[in-house]
């Protein structure tokens, strides 16, 4: 597959189709087409990896492939060139930012506060190298073991669980293909920038860009300034840092980027990418065969990022415990110590003196979520995750001795309900959020 790239990578993420979540569909010795399977489909990355004038060739065959398979077929991160190519009918899911590296000093004139930003990082001391890649390929080397560090607390920062499909983060595959920056504080790795090739563009995808949770500001600016200098000196004609996810979404899938901003940032990666000067943004699609579903090509899609179940994969965000889940955990536990407090609650406790207690002992775990969502602090998720459980139990034990023997409608049944479910459920975000913030994950994913 690296060979026919060499010839024919042209969209800014082809490089990726190396990584081992894909299987390799060829046409012949000259055309092939890279997908990774979910239920029911098959999710292209990018287009066909073949000459310009066999772009819809090989797209229809692909597509009879999968169809005699009983597989929908869906590309996603398609560029404009795939699509006057063929007939495919396309969803927009974002933009993908461009630069000419050789314009980077015109971009540095032109942006105060970017150039600040750098100053900055360099006053606190931060530096920028570029390491052999055979550094990276010593699975005991010591830079590796460094990067193995960095990595797992950038990803304790994240508030999306590890993800797969063109972001799973695999900076060490083909390392001598790659060229690799590292920032330096102290002698202490803060922040690495990874760059596959964009064999036919002449140019770079700058695929991983890490930051350690504590590193100066400016680092992740340095660091993109740094990698554009050098590769415009050797010559590189194009960069992207790849897509800006549903910029400029309209539609259901505005719908969505606001519903999943707490999950990511989506306005945070445009406003990044924008802030660095880009020479111009190109739309990426979706698209499917003209008699597909689009929509049903989105949830495949989901599904591929999710690398199985995007259900279980949104289970497992809210089980991070996420920052914006805690606030709205806050104002919820809030809200159900009030009503308890309500005199129109008595009924549902035992004794006045049980109910007061519960209101005395919710008002804690409150205060408790109120201080996490503020700012995390393990010692008070251990506490609070201990207090929730004990609030599951006795809810549980309440309910079987007074509450269900007493329930006469549909209130007192959701009411019964909601008293045991949701501080089990609570417990277990706590406990997943101590999980992510103990900095056990794995390599996985990127921004």
């Amino acid at each position: 597959m690296l060979a026919l790239l060499r010839r024919y990578g042209w969209n800014a993420t082809s490089f990726q189709l190396l990584e081992p979540e894909f299987r390799d569909w060829f046409l012949d010795g000259d055309a092939a087409i890279s997908y990774t399977e979910t239920p029911g489909a098959w999710v292209v990355g990018g287009g066909p990896v073949c000459a310009p004038d066999r772009l819809a060739e090989v797209t229809r065959a692909f597509v009879a492939h999968a169809r005699r398979n009983r597989r929908r077929v869906v590309f996603f991160g398609v560029e404009q060139r795939l699509l006057s190519a063929t007939d495919l009918r396309a969803l927009p899911i974002g933009s993908q930012a461009w630069w000419d590296p050789r314009r980077w000093p015109e971009v540095l004139a032109s942006r105060r506060s970017l150039r600040e930003q750098i100053r900055r990082a360099k006053a606190k001391g931060v530096s920028v190298e570029s390491p052999d890649p055979a550094l990276l390929e010593l699975p005991d080397g010591p830079l590796r073991r460094e990067v193995g560090e960095l990595t797992r607390a950038w990803l304790g920062s994240r508030e999306m669980p590890p993800m797969v499909f063109l972001v799973a983060l695999a900076p060490f595959g083909f390392a001598g293909e790659r060229r690799y920056f590292t920032a330096r504080a102290g002698g202490r790795l803060v922040g690495l920038l990874v760059a596959v090739p964009v064999f036919g563009r002449n140019g770079w995808f700058f695929e991983d860009l890490l930051r350690d949770p504590t590193a100066p500001n400016g680092t992740a600016e340095l660091l993109v300034g740094s990698a554009m200098q050098a590769v415009a000196a050797e010559g590189s004609e194009y960069v992207t840092l790849g897509l800006a996810p549903l910029a400029g979404a309209t539609g259901p899938l505005e719908l969505a980027r606001r519903l999943l901003a707490g999950f990511y940032s989506f306005e945070g990666v445009r406003a990044f990418k924008a802030k660095l000067g880009p020479d111009g943004w190109d739309p990426i699609w979706l698209a499917v065969p003209r008699d597909a579903n689009r929509w049903l090509a989105v949830v495949d899609s989901l599904d591929a990022f999710a690398g199985g179940s995007s259900l279980w994969f949104a289970i497992r965000a809210v089980l991070r415990a996420p920052a914006f889940l805690l606030r709205w955990m806050t104002v919820l536990a809030a809200l159900w110590t009030a009503l308890l407090a309500l005199p129109a609650a008595a009924p549902h406790f035992p004794s006045e003196t049980v109910r007061w207690g519960w209101v005395a002992f919710d008002a804690l775990v409150a205060g408790a979520l109120a201080r996490l969502s503020r700012a995390w602090s393990n010692g008070v998720a251990r506490v609070l995750a201990v207090l929730l459980s004990i609030d599951a139990c006795l809810t549980f034990a309440q309910a079987i001795r007074h509450n269900v023997p007493r329930a006469a409608g549909t209130v007192d049944w959701s009411l019964i309900a909601v008293g045991c479910v949701a501080p089990a459920v609570a417990a277990a975000i706590i406990r997943g959020g101590l999980v992510r913030r103990s900095g056990q994950t794995g390599i996985g994913e990127r921004a």
